[in-house]
């Protein structure tokens, strides 16, 4: 079940990324902190982009049910699957052609994660972790996004989406894996989540993971920050899976090698279809209409 659900999501996700491109693109980009600090804001007065946030709301659900059921290693891999979907739906809504070098990209993604999820056979793991291993886990995610975003806040366009597009996947493999402990909080009783650090450190990094994606997108050059986010976003999510909720894969070495490959093939199918993805989504194509 947690597959099936982790599939609806990542085909919510990929339509609330085409929907937010449009509308992020047509904001005037602002230079400053403080300017960042509000882009939510004014995005928020496009329809386009509205449109964006429910469906990605309709992501978020299907994902967190996903969580609460199954493992982090699991589902996380799936939503990066999220590429593949925006395909038809670019197709569907720019009204531009899918290319033989598409369908073979998106093939080696589908194999790549069947054969991770089916070799890898994830088992094992606990519904949460201690505050001190979070903290271990937290540290040098906040220094990593802290020296990216530094990096890159005035680089050029092309740096700037694939560092703060970096910064974002981070973040937001980390609000999955804080997304899995805040649902499964909800065995205790719906009063005991909001008395728990969990929702309020997954609203606090889910803020700034959106805030962060949509300067990437802003930029307009789409295939850089496409990639890192689903490319980041699933490998932190394995990585915390592993050491946060002690969830185990094949250790074997023919499995390791066989699941790092899996991984890889995926990850280059991702890349690529990023790279379509861009070329395809024109900065002038993802105005307001």
């Amino acid at each position: 079940m947690e597959i099936i659900l982790a599939a609806a999501s990542a085909f919510f996700f990929a339509l609330g990324t085409v929907l937010q491109q449009r509308g992020a693109v047509a904001e005037p980009s602002g230079g400053s902190a403080r300017g960042a600090g509000k882009l939510l804001l004014h995005l928020a007065r496009r329809p386009v982009w509205i449109g964006g946030i429910l469906a990605d709301g309709l992501g978020f659900l299907c994902q967190a049910v996903a969580l609460g059921i199954g493992k982090l290693v699991v589902v996380q891999p799936i939503l990066a699957s999220s590429v593949i979907f925006s395909l038809p739906l670019g197709a569907r809504l720019t009204d531009q052609r899918i290319s033989r070098r598409d369908m073979l990209a998106a093939a080696a993604v589908t194999a790549g994660l069947a054969v991770f999820l089916v070799v890898g056979d994830p088992s094992g793991g606990r519904d949460d972790a201690p505050f001190g291993d979070w903290l271990l886990a937290l540290a040098p995610i906040a220094a990593l996004c802290t020296v990216l975003v530094t990096a890159g806040w005035r680089a050029s366009p092309g740096v700037k989406a694939t560092l703060l597009g970096t910064a974002a996947g981070l973040l937001f493999g980390l609000s999955a894996a804080l997304t899995k402990a805040t649902v499964d909080q909800l065995d205790e009783g719906i009063l005991h989540v909001f008395a728990t650090w969990h929702l309020y450190g997954l609203l606090a990094v889910g803020y700034a993971g959106m805030t962060l994606s949509q300067i990437a997108l802003q930029t307009g050059i789409l295939a850089p920050a496409i990639a890192t986010f689903s490319i980041l976003d699933a490998l932190t999510s394995v990585v915390l899976g592993i050491t946060l909720f002690q969830e185990s894969l094949r250790d074997d070495p023919l499995g390791i090698v066989i699941d790092g490959g899996a991984l890889a093939v995926m990850f280059v199918g991702l890349f690529v279809l990023a790279g379509a993805e861009g070329a395809r989504q024109k900065p002038d194509s993802l105005t307001d209409k």
